[in-house]
């Protein structure tokens, strides 16, 4: 009786993953990402789609990450792949990078307050096609 209640638990769960909307799609979507500082380099990261890049300045860690966000996007259409390689679940210590950042942005938009996190920039790439 264990089994078969464990089975259909398990199925449930299946079909829930395999039909479940995804926010990132082949045609459009976005992805958020961070730019910041660690030591004498400059990283920028795509969250969903685990892409890292390191560089000397923060404007080249957001030009090589939105070139290779780009790349990954083409291939993933080229290969016609599902989109959960576009939904990915992010590192932790960038998910928490992120969610820091954007609550540091929100209590400085209504309090006014500086912060001291390294990160240069974040926001989301938009996905769209043209």
């Amino acid at each position: 009786m264990f089994f078969k209640s464990t089975a259909v638990v398990i199925n449930c769960a299946l079909c829930y993953i395999m039909t479940m909307k995804y926010r990132n799609t082949l045609k459009k979507g976005s992805v958020r990402f961070l730019v910041f500082k660690e030591r004498a380099s400059f990283f920028g990261v795509a969250l969903e789609f685990n892409i890292v890049v390191e560089v000397a300045n923060p404007q080249e860690a957001f030009l090589f990450l939105n070139e290779a966000a780009s790349g990954y996007l083409e291939s993933a259409k080229k290969a016609k792949l599902r989109p959960h390689v576009l939904n990915q679940k992010p590192d932790a210590e960038y998910e928490k990078m992120w969610q820091s950042h954007q609550d540091a942005k929100l209590k400085e938009k209504y309090e006014h307050i500086v912060n001291n996190l390294p990160i240069f920039s974040s926001g989301r790439l938009e996905l769209a096609v043209k």
